[in-house]
């Protein structure tokens, strides 16, 4: 009698416990999952996506700067602004009436490069806007680049539109030997739209050899001429980063990008080598979305304080 008694009892205790695991509740189960090692490049889910990237907010990322310069490194600072915005196909700028645009209006990643450092007694002030679409496999190419360059000496400015097949490459300096100039270029992947691919793409670069458009920063730093360059992509994986490392075949330029492994994919640091000894390099010291269209305010400026800005 007292061993059925003890069967029944044992019976019920496994019951209760396989009740409770079926009754397990999502969220349960998700923590459960999130809890283990996320294999690289995870692919997120579009809610994951649409509730980071269209809620409202920008992602603003504050980065410690050493640049390269006249042979030696200088202290600076880079924010990285990434945000989604409606942008026009035909006029290549924001729309102001999205919701009137029709079939003109597509979905852009903007990427705003904010890149500041001092020279001696007088600085530098840079600023880079990338437009590259959301939908990469109906528009494959970024839209729109523009670079401005900003030091006492004078400036330079540097916009490409895509158009059909090539770039309108237009380019306005200070420098005589430079001057204004117009010309178009075969279209090709822009070494300014990396940041933006990887963020729309869940953290992947194509990877092998391609054809790849150097950075504005670059041509204009080294005075040479905007023109495709082969170039090939590698990757490495580590337990928290997806580097990828880009060399130019014929320039002497390489850069590494260490972005994280699982979304929504920030960069982490990168680095950039023009074959002078001295390598570039911009390392993440705080990150936050904000609407910071809306931030003008004196205590607005405390978000300074959270995004560890110095300039």
């Amino acid at each position: 009698m007292k061993t059925f008694i003890c069967l029944v009892f044992s019976l019920f205790i496994i019951i209760s416990c396989q009740s409770k695991q079926e009754q397990q509740t999502p969220v349960e189960r998700v923590t459960t999952t999130t809890s283990q090692a996320k294999p690289a490049n995870e692919t997120p889910k579009p809610t994951d996506f649409k509730s980071y990237w269209y809620g409202g907010k920008a992602e603003l990322s504050s980065y410690e700067l050493k640049q390269s310069k006249y042979g030696k490194i200088r202290e600076g600072e880079i924010v990285l602004i990434f945000v989604t915005e409606p942008f026009s196909l035909s006029k290549h700028v924001k729309l102001d009436r999205p919701n009137d645009a029709g079939d003109d209006k597509i979905t852009v990643m903007k990427l705003n490069q904010v890149r500041k450092f001092t020279t001696g007694i007088y600085d530098y002030s840079i600023l880079t806007s990338t437009f590259t679409p959301i939908d990469y496999k109906a528009h494959p190419y970024t839209l729109k680049s523009t670079t401005s360059i900003q030091e006492w000496c004078g400036q330079t400015f540097t916009q490409l539109n895509l158009n059909g097949a090539t770039y309108n490459f237009k380019h306005f300096s200070y420098f005589e030997s430079e001057g204004d100039e117009t010309q178009d270029i075969d279209v090709a992947l822009l070494e300014e739209d990396l940041m933006t691919r990887i963020r729309i793409q869940n953290g992947t670069l194509a990877t092998g050899d391609i054809t790849l458009i150097p950075s504005t920063i670059h041509s204009r730093f080294s005075h040479k001429n905007m023109a495709a360059a082969k170039a090939n992509i590698s990757k490495t994986l580590t337990e928290d980063t997806i580097q990828y490392t880009i060399r130019y075949a014929e320039l002497d330029r390489t850069i590494t990008l260490d972005v994280e492994n699982k979304f929504p994919y920030k960069i982490m640091k990168w680095t950039e080598d023009d074959g002078d000894g001295l390598i570039t390099t911009a390392t993440l010291k705080s990150s936050l979305l904000e609407p910071y269209w809306n931030q003008k305010s004196i205590a607005d400026e405390a978000k300074r304080d959270e995004l560890k800005l110095v300039h």
